[in-house]
């Protein structure tokens, strides 16, 4: 009788976490990813549900890593303005 591996973690909840409140293209190919996962592991295709499960946890990083960076330039840019506009208030 085959022993099977230990099943990959899906990571279906940071794929979903992901695309509603982060980046919702790349965490649409990270909950992809993250379905495959059990249906692969359960056709005996091991090795493929691992590498899904591995896809799925880039992918969900990937769209929380962009979206962090997009608030990053969004406060930098309405900070600069909010700034100057204190700056130029200052000076009148």
């Amino acid at each position: 009788m085959e022993v099977k591996p230990t099943r990959p973690n899906s990571y279906l909840a940071l794929a979903i976490i992901s695309t509603i409140l982060c980046c919702l293209p790349f965490g649409i190919v990270s909950i992809i990813y993250a379905t495959k996962v059990n249906a692969l592991y359960e056709d005996g295709h091991y090795e493929k549900a691992t590498s899904a499960s591995k896809n799925a946890k880039t992918w969900g990083i990937i769209s929380i890593a962009i979206a962090l960076l997009g608030w990053l330039i969004y406060v930098l840019i309405f900070g600069a303005a909010l700034f100057g506009i204190l700056l130029s208030e200052a000076n009148y």
